[in-house]
């Protein structure tokens, strides 16, 4: 039996098949189209689908959407009448994009599946929390596991419990709109200058640098946090119910004035307030894990939902000990919702018993994009006039390996394309953890982003342990660990905000944040074998085991899908050597590249 799954409309589209029970593809529309976040009908990723797997529409048992629209529009109309007459203005806007599109979806989607096939396959739709709960649960390595989805809103949910067992998932309690922790959360992203629903990690990334000294205001005027981390929000600071923007002025005056401007200076305040609400966030997420390991006694937990995404928070609860194990869906935003949507419905229909391999997950390692036959990517380098050196596999770890250990930066182009916001080694690109002038190369030179995001680490697996304390499984980049106190540096406590950008802080500067953590991807053999013998061989050429790993694109692009797309990164930026397969590419001897405007207007900056 194979589903297709969609999601669609609201942002980061997406599609993902499914057969008998197993993930084979799926992919995000915003890579192929080149518009981030891009929330139309995902055509491009769902063709890919279908071609990768060599089927027609027609060939399909379902196609399954990830929410249920009508309950959407149910929520926009009830929240206008609870509030009317305020918030007029946001319904009227809102009202014709609803009746040209969003009211009559299910018309539209089989409209654009019966243009694909004159035998579409029947389209159901599954709830957007259960869309969320299946994909946390079912790609899990676990039996049974308690799951806890969060995110802004679905249909109605902004937070829901499910227990999972077999291929049963079945829901336990929520909490529902206009009361989301991710809404909250939303809430400082839009006041700290940074953009709704893509800005978050942004302001996750700040907290470090402040200090929480809003988290009394917060809990005494915006939130209720009960013991049993569920939560009530005081709805006269938002305007999320009623406007066009996340907050009002008697927000602003709470927190001493208006929001900062996009590509504004970051005050000290923007700092603190970061640092305030992720400290709200991950106490409530604490207390929500608490309750649910308390009510079920399942001693796995799964998550789901954007604010699965915030990996300082997940990294608490991983420490904490509440759960013997933590599986965290690598895609837990809405484009995750695809592979759930498939997968809810299959468990539903199938007699076939769930596929479930002892201590593997189901994501493949997130490789389950397109790939490109070298045969594909000589020819696209020939037609760009690309000038590229073609290494034997024996050679390409050790020479690239070389290349990194001489403060090169290195695009690396390989097989699958990950699905989710990480790149996990297939998209990526690499430099020296150990070089002190990395972060700031590649944010100002490369990124084209803000001086104080941090980057990420790949390290070999058999030695997580030894360089981020605690460290357990991370393969998703899903877990903050703390740098192992004997790679640390003595910090300068007289230093305050973004003036601690400079300071050495471990051994390994370029991954080590202001506060001693890492965002960590642990690289295994299996799922990887290409980019852990690269680490293999870094690590025997410099007895470090651990590499820079961001993604390879720059800031407002998606992650680059096709060579070309990675040809004109490469040549846009300061990257100084481009990895396609077995072809390496040095920049010195590309042909001149000209650039027609500022190609940096294309793209979605906050």
């Amino acid at each position: 039996m194979m589903m297709l799954g969609i999601s669609a409309y609201y942002h980061d589209s997406a599609a993902a098949l499914v057969e008998d029970g197993r993930i084979v593809c799926a992919a995000q529309e915003e890579r192929f189209t080149r518009k981030k976040h891009d929330a139309s009908f995902p055509l491009q990723a769902l063709q890919f689908c279908l071609d990768y797997r060599g089927v027609s529409l027609d060939h399909l048992d379902a196609v399954v959407f990830y929410e249920k629209p009508l309950l959407s529009f149910e929520r926009l109309l009830e929240t206008y009448l609870a509030f009317a007459p305020r918030g007029f203005l946001s319904f009227a806007r809102a009202m014709p994009v609803w009746l040209k599109e969003k009211l009559y979806l299910k018309q539209g989607l089989k409209k654009q599946l019966t243009e694909l096939s004159d035998d579409a396959p029947p389209l159901f739709f599954a709830r957007h929390h259960q869309s969320h709960a299946a994909s946390a649960f079912y790609p899990s390595p676990f039996w049974d596991a308690a799951v806890l989805c969060m995110d802004g809103v679905g249909e109605w949910a902004t937070t829901s419990a499910w227990c999972g067992e077999g291929k049963q998932l079945v829901p336990l309690w929520e909490i529902d709109f206009p009361h989301s922790l991710g809404l909250l959360y939303s809430a400082f992203t839009y006041f700290c200058g940074f953009r709704v629903n893509s800005g978050e990690y942004k302001l996750m990334g700040l907290a470090p640098y402040g200090e929480p000294k809003y988290e009394d205001l917060i809990r005494e005027w915006l939130v209720d946090i009960k013991p049993d981390g569920t939560f009530r929000l005081n709805l006269d600071y938002f305007d999320y119910c009623t406007g066009l923007r996340m907050t009002n002025k008697r927000f602003a005056d709470l927190f001493g004035g208006p929001r900062r401007e996009p590509e504004t200076d970051i005050s000290q305040r923007e700092m603190d307030l970061a640092a305030s609400v992720q400290r709200v966030t991950e106490d409530t997420v604490l207390r929500l894990a608490t309750t649910l390991r308390k009510e079920t006694g399942l001693r796995k937990l799964c998550l789901s939902g954007g604010v699965a995404l915030n990996c300082v928070a997940n990294g608490l609860l991983q420490r904490s000990g509440l759960f013997d194990g933590i599986w965290i869906q690598p895609a837990a935003g809405d484009a995750g919702g695809a592979v759930g949507a498939a997968l809810a419905y299959w468990n539903e229909v199938s007699p076939e018993d769930r596929p479930l391999e002892e201590g593997r997950d189901g994501m493949q390692g997130a490789f389950l994009g397109p790939s490109f036959e070298a045969t594909h990517v000589d020819r696209e380098l020939e037609r760009l006039g690309a000038v590229a050196e073609s290494v034997s596999d024996d050679q390409l770890a050790g020479r690239v390996a070389e290349l990194i250990d001489a403060g090169n930066v290195v695009g690396w182009f390989q097989g699958r394309m990950e699905f989710g916001p990480r790149a996990l080694g297939n998209r990526s690109i690499l430099g020296d953890p150990r070089n002190p002038e990395m972060q700031r190369t590649m944010n100002l030179k490369i990124k084209y982003r803000e001086s104080f995001r941090p980057f990420a680490p790949s390290v070999l697996a058999d030695h997580a342990a030894e360089v981020f304390s605690g460290c357990p499984d991370s393969p998703y980049m899903s877990l903050v660990m703390p740098v192992s106190a004997k790679l640390r540096h003595t910090r300068d406590e007289s230093a305050r905000g973004l003036g601690q950008i400079n300071q050495s802080r471990s051994e390994l500067p370029a991954i080590t944040h202001v506060d001693f953590s890492a965002r960590v991807q642990t690289v295994h053999r299996e799922t990887n074998p290409r980019y852990y013998a690269l680490l293999e061989a870094f690590h025997e050429r410099t007895s470090c085991p651990v590499l820079v790993n961001t993604s390879f694109n720059v800031r407002g692009e998606p992650i680059v899908c096709t060579p070309e797309d990675a040809w004109r990164c490469f040549m846009r930026t300061e990257m100084d050597y481009l990895v396609i397969g077995n072809r390496i590419l040095d920049k010195r001897d590309q042909p001149p590249w000209q650039e027609s405007g500022d190609w940096r207007e294309a793209f979605e900056l906050d």
